[in-house]
């Protein structure tokens, strides 16, 4: 068993700050420095230093930590082996994702697993993809489903975690019901170019998504409005105010006065959505279980919408 101290200071590796640390592995602050002052101690080793009014990792401390990823591996995977050898299964599983992820993938995973497993405790905590790879390092969830093109703080090439492709999510055009296109199924974005267009701000990840499936097509776009959520866009759409892009994970849950259309030709825009485990710890029974009916719940998805709208 891997020492809780030695994952207290894991996370403030990452967090930079007692109190972050704190926050994520649900200690009080008073209680991470008590951990990270004892675990100096045993070690005999000094892995923090004063910096200003906080600390900060000694030159000790982070190579520890670098060293300690292969170390949380091999317990995960000894882990995981041990739970199958016995036909055990743990009591307590942890998920983490974004907003629709959590939605349309998650609740119904944890509804799943609560019927399948009954003595499972399934708790699942709704997290932008950087938090919710924090929240596997503080080993608060056990897995998660991220947007990958959104988890620019952590690479896929990153020895702490494992990830497995759940689905490619396409971008539907999402449009007024009484627009000359909406008794179509299928549209090309240069048909849509001269509409009015509703997406994010400059700078942000869906508006890079945006031009550049625009840029393929050898068109500049004209964008009206700015939205950040979706239930925004749908309502901007819904109003008349102009055209969006909307992933079919996303569901429009009856909104008046939109429909939405697959999108053909060249610039199709998708985003990735994969689930990211601890390294080590994919063989677990559990998670392969879990990864198994995400893909079912995903491929559901994809295939049913945008005709039959769950």
């Amino acid at each position: 068993m891997i020492d809780a101290r030695l994952i207290t200071l894991r996370v403030f590796a990452r967090c930079g700050t007692v109190g972050a640390t704190a926050e994520l592995t649900g200690y009080s602050p008073s209680a991470v420095s008590a951990q990270l002052r004892e675990l100096q101690r045993v070690l005999g080793m000094q892995l923090l230093t004063k910096d200003g009014r906080g600390v900060r990792l000694t030159a000790t401390g982070r190579y520890l930590v670098a060293g300690s990823d292969a170390l949380i591996a091999e317990w995960e995977s000894l882990r995981a082996a041990a739970m199958e050898a016995g036909d055990q299964v743990q009591s307590r599983f942890g998920l983490g994702g974004f907003s629709t992820g959590a939605a349309q993938l998650l609740a119904p995973l944890a509804a799943t697993l609560r019927s399948t497993r009954p003595l499972l405790e399934v708790q699942v905590l709704e997290a932008n993809p950087a938090r919710c790879f924090d929240l596997l390092v503080a080993e608060r969830i056990d897995l998660a489903v991220i947007v990958a093109m959104q988890s620019d703080s952590y690479g896929e090439d990153d020895s702490r975690f494992e990830q497995t492709v759940l689905l490619d999510d396409p971008l539907d055009v999402i449009i007024p019901s009484d627009h000359a296109l909406a008794s179509r199924e299928t549209v090309t974005l240069e048909e849509l170019a001269s509409e009015p267009w509703i997406t994010e701000a400059a700078g942000s990840t869906y508006h890079a998504l945006f031009t550049a499936a625009f840029a393929e097509v050898g068109v500049i776009p004209r964008i009206a409005h700015e939205a950040v959520e979706w239930e925004t866009q749908i309502a901007f759409v819904g109003a008349g105010l102009g055209v969006g892009l909307l992933p079919r994970l996303a569901p429009l849950h009856s909104a008046e006065n939109v429909v939405r259309l697959r999108i053909v030709g060249k610039g199709k825009p998708a985003r990735r959505i994969v689930a990211a485990v601890r390294k080590g710890s994919i063989a677990s029974p559990l998670i392969q279980e879990s990864l198994g009916i995400l893909q079912v719940r995903a491929n559901r998805i994809l295939t049913a919408r945008p005709e039959d709208d769950l």
